[in-house]
């Protein structure tokens, strides 16, 4: 074993954006049947060195060795003829065409082929690796797990030896995640090469073989999971002080209604009734596409309910939208940090003007200077990096630009905060800060917190929704043993009472 040649060796990697070193000197290897995590704070690197794995970048300086020879993997399609493949938080799957034919799709002779035998082939394959997706049903009418199950497909058809996974269960039930892990244990008992990329800590120690920590960009730490005593050591470790992931969640007495729905349906909801309060965090949870994205766009504004079931401070929905207002209202907090949240294009400074342009205007007047100001003093509180106001937000890791839409959306004070996986792909220290911020800001609104996080769940709400299938199947407090208990089977549809 000592002498064996990696599956993949990067030497020496290094990458800048502009000012902004990404990836510095970076030597790392990918062993056969090893399961490698690769841990860090926000913005420290970990996605721009597996995009240059993957093919997607091209590094400033250092050599990649594929066995012990040179390769120059400038494209994606260079990456997989290598053998290197990467399973993406956000599915590259065409959902009107069946598993079968994602899983051949984009292969030379794939629609020639006779589609029983696409579909003998997938069978079989998922059959080696523990996978139970039926080869002939379409990718809408799949689970996220199962979806999942469908992208690791198109790699193994591909001979991929080593397999990224950049977050990987983010979307999945509890349930899902087991399957997924068993898959990886089989995959690496074949051979395989694995690289996971995960913030949930408990989930490094229980799957990975051995943990590379990158910090600012370089690695400074190497460790066997077996060698690692806890989660409270890892996170110490990769943060570089003690992170308990402990939070103060004193009781708030509920005030008035911030927040009422009854009886919404449509856009695949069903006779949806809540009522978030001042003082309170309501909690809902579920496998994502089981109606809480269009439920969000209709309390936020981004799709017109039906007349009279939703009401947001004491105003019916129409009413409260067309009074408009900056501060000490409703401030979203999307799931979608690039597309929604900010403007890629534009400037740190000109993202936080987005939704605070109110506080800075004179007539037809806007105020740079004092809002820039403001702004920096943000950028130190939430310790957003780079610290430098006109950075581009495509410059930003993810984790770094959703601190950046966290601290816009707090600075307005809100009333009614609908916070949607507020911490997904957070690091430990930076979801601590994120925790203590939203219970803190419990004391002058109502929170609807949308997470797939039921450690998240746990740690923040006072009461817990569970949806599927476009219902709230339950809604109960966080001290209801007898429900909480039920949690993963009703996110499942198997305790829907």
């Amino acid at each position: 074993m000592e002498n064996q040649l990696p599956l993949i060796r990067l030497e020496n990697i290094s990458k800048s954006f502009g000012r902004v070193q990404a990836n510095k000197d970076v030597t790392l290897e990918i062993m056969k049947g090893e399961i490698l995590a690769l841990l860090g704070e926000n913005g420290a690197g970990k996605s721009t060195l597996m995009s240059i794995l993957a093919g997607q970048l091209v590094p400033d300086t250092g050599t990649i060795y594929l066995g012990n020879k040179p390769v120059q993997l400038t494209t994606t399609d260079k990456a997989i003829a290598a053998g290197i493949g990467m399973v993406y938080q956000h599915f590259k799957l065409v959902n009107a065409m069946t598993v079968a034919e994602n899983v051949f799709l984009g292969q030379k002779g794939g629609f020639w082929l006779n589609k029983q035998k696409m579909c003998r082939t997938v069978e079989q394959l998922a059959g080696q690796y523990g996978m139970t997706v039926d080869p002939r049903a379409r990718i809408h009418d799949l689970s996220m797990g199962e979806r999942q199950q469908v992208e690791i497909l198109k790699l193994l058809h591909r001979k991929s030896t080593v397999l990224i996974f950049d977050e990987p269960t983010a979307v999945l039930t509890p349930s899902e995640a087991d399957n997924l892990f068993d898959t990886m244990k089989i995959m690496v008992a074949k051979g395989k090469g694995i690289v996971f990329i995960s913030h949930k800590l408990e989930e490094v120690m229980a799957a990975a073989d051995n943990i590379a920590i990158l910090r600012r960009g370089e690695i400074v730490d190497r460790v066997a999971a077996a060698d690692v005593s806890s989660t409270a050591e890892l996170a110490e470790r990769m943060v570089g002080r003690e992170v308990l992931l402990q939070v103060d969640k004193r009781v708030v007495e509920p005030h008035q209604s911030v927040l009422k729905v009854e009886e919404l349906s449509g856009q695949q909801m069903k006779e949806i009734n809540l009522e978030v309060r001042q003082g309170e965090i309501l909690a809902l949870v579920g496998v994502a596409g089981n109606g809480q994205k269009p439920l969000v766009e209709a309390i936020c504004g981004l799709s017109k309910p039906l007349p009279g079931t939703v009401t947001l401070l004491g105003m019916e929905w129409r009413k409260f939208f067309k009074k408009g207002g900056w501060k000490n209202t409703l401030s979203y907090i999307p799931e979608d940090r690039q597309g929604l949240a900010t403007c890629q294009g534009l400037d740190l400074l000109d993202n936080f003007l987005l939704t605070t342009r109110g506080g800075f205007s004179r007539g037809p007047w806007l105020k740079r200077e004092e809002a820039r100001e403001k702004a920096n003093l943000l950028l130190e509180e939430f310790d957003i990096r780079p610290p430098d106001l006109t950075a581009f937000a495509w410059q930003l890791s993810g984790g770094n630009l959703q601190k950046m839409v966290l601290a816009r959306e707090f600075y307005r004070k809100p009333r009614l905060i609908v916070a949607e996986q507020p911490t997904q792909g957070l690091d430990i220290a930076a979801t601590e800060d994120v925790w203590n911020l939203l219970l803190q800001a419990r004391n002058r609104a109502g929170i609807l917190l949308v997470t797939g996080d039921l450690n998240e769940a746990f740690a923040l709400s006072d009461r817990i929704g569970v949806m599927y299938n476009g219902r709230i199947v339950d809604t109960f407090r966080t001290d209801n043993k007898e429900k909480v208990e039920q949690i993963p089977q009703m996110m499942a549809g198997l305790a829907i009472s």
